[in-house]
């Protein structure tokens, strides 16, 4: 019998201001081993790094059918999820959907595992996601930041509409 990998994830998206600088934090927990990742980028918003974070360490994963657990403090991304949101979004082809860039990308890769959201308070006293949450604070407070070309580009289309 095969040897499905069982991995925990704890994420986070953090912003300042929002829009603004924005961050993600992720940490994989699978066995013994440990593994930390974070991002930043110069302009976006907190419910993008919350997704972005989630995306990015489904797609860090090496083997696919991974039983994945993962833990989050956005009620956007787990009621999406656990509410079955994304099929409705599915099916209307993400029209009126915000971050419509970021769920297409979620759902190839989401499709890959069997994955299991838990919604967890945020700045509670769960210490996985207490330091996804620095990560994230951390990562965008860098001097290089990433640019989130979809969400800059539709923010400058939306400032160039004169109504």
């Amino acid at each position: 019998m095969e040897n499905i990998p069982e991995i925990t994830i704890y994420t986070d998206g953090a912003c300042s201001g929002n829009p603004g600088p924005g961050g993600y934090g992720i940490v994989f927990l699978y066995g013994q081993f440990r593994k930390e990742l974070s991002e930043g980028y110069r302009k976006t918003t907190n419910n993008r790094m919350e997704l972005l974070a989630v995306i990015v360490a489904l797609e860090t994963l090496k083997f696919e059918n991974s039983i994945v657990r993962i833990y989050t403090d956005s009620q956007y991304v787990a009621s999406a999820i656990n509410d079955k949101w994304i099929d409705k979004w599915i099916f209307k082809q993400y029209k009126n959907v915000k971050n419509p860039d970021l769920w297409k990308r979620f759902v190839k890769v989401y499709k890959k595992h069997k994955v299991n959201f838990i919604w967890i308070k945020g700045h509670s006293s769960t210490i996985e996601n207490n330091r996804c949450d620095f990560l994230a604070v951390q990562a965008s407070s860098k001097q290089n930041l990433q640019i989130d070309t979809y969400y800059e580009n539709l923010s400058l289309e939306n400032k160039n509409t004169l109504f």
